[in-house]
C-alpha cells in the first residue's frame, strides 16, 4: 500500500471539524481497509460504493461521526449488529484501539471477511460473531454485557431496538445511525424502546462533510434491564415491531 496514491484532505479535515485527530498509523489502518473492502468486493458483494472519496465520506466520515457526540473514552466495550463490512464498527475501533469490539453479522462470507481485515489491520481485541441479533442477544457471554450498540441497519426503530437494547447494559447506549427524516419513525418507535428499557435521549443531525448528505444519529440511554421476553424469535422483531 502506497499512502502517497491517496488524497487525505477529505478525511483530514472532516475529523478536524468534529475535533477528532488520526495517526498516522490511524490513516494508514484505514486505507488498508479501503484496498482491503475494494479488492474483496470483486468477489463478493460487500458495498456499491467503491470510488475512495465516496467511501471516505460515506463510510469512514460517516462511522467516525458518532465520536464527535459520544465521548468514546468512556466506551470500553462495543457491539456493531449487522456490521456488514464493517461499519461503523471497523473505523471506530481504529480511532479508539483500546475498545473492545464485537462484530456481528448473520453472513458467514462477511465474518470471513471481517476476522481477516481485523487480523491483516491488527486489531486487537475484536471478536467476530456469526449469527442473527436475536439468537446472540440471548447469550449469556452477550446480553447486557456492552457499554455502547451501534448499527447502521436499514430496519425501522422499533425492530432496531428489540435487535440492540438486549446487548447493552443498564446505563450504556445504542445508537443509531439514520439518513432523512427521522420524526415519524421515532414517534412509531417510542413504545418498543420503553418497552425493552430504553430512553430516546438525543438526536444529533449534522451533514456529512464534503457532501450535502443529511445524516442523524439516535441516542438511546439503557434505563433498566430488557425483559427476559425480548428478543422475541428471530424473524419477528422485523415481521411484527412493537408498536
Amino acid at each position: 500500500m502506497n499512502a502517497e496514491n491517496y488524497d487525505l484532505t477529505v478525511l483530514r479535515e472532516g475529523c478536524r471539524g468534529w475535533n477528532l485527530t488520526l495517526t498516522e498509523r490511524q490513516e494508514e489502518q484505514l486505507l488498508m481497509y479501503y484496498e482491503k473492502l475494494v479488492e474483496t468486493n470483486k468477489v463478493m458483494n460487500l458495498t456499491a460504493i467503491t470510488e475512495f472519496e465516496d467511501v471516505v465520506v460515506k463510510h469512514f466520515l460517516d462511522s467516525l461521526s458518532l465520536a464527535a457526540y459520544l465521548p468514546m473514552e468512556n466506551i470500553s466495550s462495543m457491539i456493531d449488529v449487522g456490521t456488514g463490512a464493517g461499519f461503523p464498527g471497523i473505523p471506530l475501533k481504529i480511532l479508539c484501539p483500546e475498545m473492545s469490539l464485537c462484530l456481528l453479522d448473520s453472513l458467514m462470507k462477511r465474518i470471513r471477511f471481517l476476522e481477516e481485515t481485523a487480523e491483516s489491520l491488527s486489531l486487537k481485541k475484536v471478536t467476530c460473531v456469526h449469527g442473527r441479533a436475536e439468537e446472540a442477544a440471548r447469550n449469556k457471554n452477550c446480553r447486557e454485557a456492552f457499554d455502547l450498540c451501534v448499527s447502521r441497519a436499514v430496519s425501522n426503530l422499533a425492530t432496531l431496538a428489540e435487535y440492540c437494547l438486549p446487548f447493552v447494559k443498564p446505563g450504556g447506549y445504542f445508537v443509531s445511525y439514520k439518513s432523512g427524516d427521522v420524526q415519524e419513525e421515532v414517534e412509531k418507535a417510542e413504545k418498543a424502546i420503553s418497552i425493552l428499557g430504553g430512553r430516546l435521549e438525543k438526536t444529533e443531525f449534522f451533514c456529512l462533510p464534503g457532501s450535502d448528505i443529511d445524516r442523524s444519529l439516535l441516542f438511546i440511554k439503557k434505563v433498566k434491564k430488557t425483559p427476559a421476553a425480548y428478543p422475541r424469535k428471530a424473524g419477528t422483531p422485523q415481521k411484527v415491531p412493537i408498536m
